[in-house]
């Protein structure tokens, strides 16, 4: 049978259920598109209930309703167009079903396939970590750069996937999850899908940290009745003044989101109390407002409030490379409360919300704004310009650089501006203006001062580099550089030197084994290699040509190898970002806690499980935590918690190794767990906090250790619990108690 007669779209009729999706969907699209082609849609429609018709999703439901909900999110979270629309419906056929590009370009027209076709391309580069990665991901970025729907179908699959996520096995979850939070959400952030972008980022938090990403939540709702009123209560002067001068306007509190939130709390090392900009106001002009009505808002809220001089921010003359605009500024209310306000017209915030994507539609109608667009095309070509690493990991992390960063504006000795990120140095404008002043940089003028090259350069800074004859290339500037051009170039100089020096130590290798006459294939030496805790032989080789290790060393294992065929011991490679110092202190409570918890087995697989597992140091894990597990090389097991930086690490370079891990449940099964209680030293405040746990909550106390300094105390308690939800209770009654400032779970 023919695909056409297949799939006779024209006189297929769809059940009355299907009719009511299409229906929806419909009308979602007349709502935020516009004028659409409702034939197109509905044949594609049909296409997509009829390709996928008896497959289900792992929820249960059909299939089709996920391409459906795509296509939702394409038209009324980022409203592009009916082809995009369309594009949506089918984005999982070329890939999934019989039907092929050469169908959907009879169908439906060559703008259709080219999309979808770069949509299954993007799937199949998110999902390998091959040694080709690298190259396809840069042809990838080009053909999203001419046709930025692609990336825009892409960012709404990711969503949805994400949404439905809790239907997944665990470790399915944790692996997308973190695939989402490196690639997808700083993806987002650089094409300025900011909506799409924080609530790919709250997904993967929540699903990663589910009790981290819950105590946030809790704080924010219980906050929310006094934040609404406080806002009204900010705003009704100026909002007053406002309408004075016939500004069309609104005025609305915008949260911030709870991962942001929660990155604040770890980076600043403060409770949730202490952060003062949970939230941001935003004032937003209506048509024909200009951004000269910006500046006019601006001064009107000054006038009430005074301004934070250093916290202000003009993306409106200077926007941001993304195409972002807004006035940002952050005054000290009557109370003496901190708020961060922002300014900007209906365009600009359609913009801010959306994007390329609202770029991508301003453009289309030969709009203003267009040149956003060019400047991104600028900036992926450039991307794949630079020196190519190695490896698919050193591209995609150098890629990735470039995503999130902050940007400061700087200025050439002739006035030109230039865009860098947040924290470069001149080592990084000098390869912004060339390669070969990048490479041959000897010195650096800031506002025509000298500087060293490693100085970190400041909003409105005029730059001046003093170039050599010579290449200058300082291995060194690694860590000082932030831009991809500068870290690609010195990487690839690096590893210029480095073969260098490894075919000294290679040559050498290979003549003492031909003296001795002792045969050993790269294999075997590389097993060997890993007894001195290199990943590969390159790496033995290098160490070899420098001398920073003994031939005789290496060739007395290598021979003993031969002889017996075993390695005494292979240690397992795993980055340690402990501090050693934490953990130090921390050390007397994790070995209580996971002593007490060797009686809770731990579930591998789904099965109480009696294979060896240790806990690694890096994260340190306890039962109650949310944990994953690593086969190691022998066989064993090592738990790490879900945020460790070395299990996000993992999961990007061995998933394959990963398992799904849980705390097993019983009646009677208990934890140790412990919380940080801070609040003022008052007569008492000890007796009213035990008594609280052993009357009120009737829970057994391990121990308490309290100390105090000018007026203040803070109190490590451990104590038995029966899961998270039970210590999650007793650190909201102790929030009640008077006196109390901050209860934080210890960890």
């Amino acid at each position: 049978m023919s695909i056409a007669h297949k799939y006779d779209l024209e006189t297929y009729t769809l059940e009355q259920a299907q009719q009511e999706d299409l229906q929806q969907l419909l009308d979602v699209c007349a709502q935020n598109i516009g004028a659409v082609n409702e034939d197109q849609i509905t044949k594609a429609f049909k296409l997509c209930y009829l390709s996928h018709n008896g497959v289900t999703r792992a929820s249960g439901e059909p299939y089709y309703y996920h391409p459906v909900e795509v296509a939702k999110i394409v038209a009324q979270e980022i409203n592009i167009d009916d082809i995009s629309v369309i594009a949506a419906l089918l984005h999982d056929t070329v890939e999934d079903t019989d039907i092929g590009l050469d169908q959907i370009r009879q169908w439906f027209g060559s703008e259709v396939a080219i999309i979808i076709d770069g949509v299954t391309k993007i799937t199949g580069v998110f999902k390998t970590r091959d040694s080709k990665q690298a190259e396809t991901f840069m042809k990838l970025l080009l053909s999203m750069a001419e046709d930025i729907r692609v990336i825009l179908i892409k960012f709404a699959d990711r969503l949805h996937n994400m949404r439905t996520i809790q239907h997944l096995r665990r470790e399915k979850q944790i692996q997308i999850a973190s695939e989402t939070m490196d690639l997808y959400a700083p993806l987002a952030h650089r094409f300025g899908l900011f909506t799409i972008k924080n609530e790919l980022e709250d997904l993967c938090f929540k699903t990663i940290d589910p009790t981290s990403f819950k105590f946030v939540a809790r704080k924010l709702r219980e906050k929310k009745e006094s934040r609404e009123a406080f806002i009204d209560e900010l705003m009704m002067p100026v909002g007053r003044q406002l309408a004075e001068q016939n500004l069309s306007f609104e005025i609305k509190g915008r949260p911030k989101h709870i991962y942001s939130i929660y990155r604040k709390m770890q980076r600043q090392q403060k409770p949730f109390e202490e952060i003062y900009d949970l939230f941001a106001i935003r004032i937003i002009l209506e048509e024909p407002h200009t951004k000269e009505d910006c500046w006019r808002v601006y001064s009107i809220i000054t006038d009430w409030y005074t301004p934070i001089p250093e916290r202000f921010r003009d993306f409106i003359s200077v926007p941001k490379a993304n195409g972002y605009q807004s006035l940002h500024t952050t005054v000290i209310t009557n109370r003496g409360k901190k708020i961060e306000v922002q300014i900007r017209t209906r365009k600009m915030d359609n913009i801010a919300e959306r994007g390329l994507a609202a770029h991508w539609k301003y453009k289309e109608g030969e709009q203003s704004g267009s040149d956003t667009l060019d400047r991104f095309v600028s900036w992926v070509r450039e991307v794949l310009d630079n020196p190519r690493p190695d490896s698919s990991t050193d591209f995609v992390k150098d890629f990735q650089l470039n995503l999130y960063q902050e940007e400061i504006y700087v200025f050439t000795p002739k006035g030109e501006l230039r865009t860098l990120p947040f924290n470069a140095t001149p080592i990084d404008f000098a390869f912004e203006i060339h390669s070969e002043v990048g490479e041959r940089a000897m010195a650096a003028k800031v506002n025509d001062k000298m500087v060293p090259l490693r100085h970190k350069l400041r909003n409105g800074d005029q730059v001046e580099i003093i170039t050599g004859s010579k290449i200058n290339l300082n291995p060194d500037w690694m860590d000082d550089v932030v831009t991809h051009k500068a870290k690609s170039r010195i990487r690839q100089f690096i590893k210029h030197k480095q073969r260098k020096v490894a075919d000294i130590g290679r040559e050498q290798w290979e003549k003492r084994c031909a003296k001795a006459k002792l045969e050993i294939t790269d294999q075997e030496l590389t097993r060997v290699a890993r007894k001195f805790k290199y990943e590969s032989t390159q790496g033995l080789f290098f160490d070899l040509g420098s001398g920073s290790i003994e031939l005789a060393q290496v060739f007395k294992e290598a021979k003993k190898f031969k002889s017996t065929g075993k390695i005494d011991s292979e240690e397992e490679y795993i980055q340690d970002t402990q501090n050693n110092s934490s953990e130090q202190v921390h050390q007397k409570y994790f070995d209580a806690a996971r002593s007490y918890g060797q009686g809770n087995a731990l579930i591998l697989n789904g099965d109480i499980s009696h294979v060896k597992y240790t806990y690694a140091n890096c994260c340190s894990p306890i039962p109650g935590d949310e944990v994953l597990g690593f086969i190691s090389r022998n066989g064993d097991v090592k738990i790490h918690r879900s945020m460790c930086n070395n299990a996000q690490h993992l999961l990007k370079n061995e998933s394959d190794r990963i398992i799904d891990v849980k705390w097993a449940k019983t009646i009677d099964s208990t934890f140790l767990g412990a919380i940080r209680v801070i609040g003022e030293d008052r007569v008492g405040m000890i007796n009213d906090i035990t008594d609280i746990l052993s009357k009120s909550l009737s829970t057994n106390m391990k121990s308490i250790n309290v100390s105090s300094d000018e007026g203040m105390f803070e109190g490590i308690i451990t104590l038995y619990v029966d899961g998270i939800a039970h210590l999650d209770k007793i650190m909201k009654r102790l929030e009640r108690l008077q006196g109390v400032k901050n209860v934080l779970r210890y960890e």
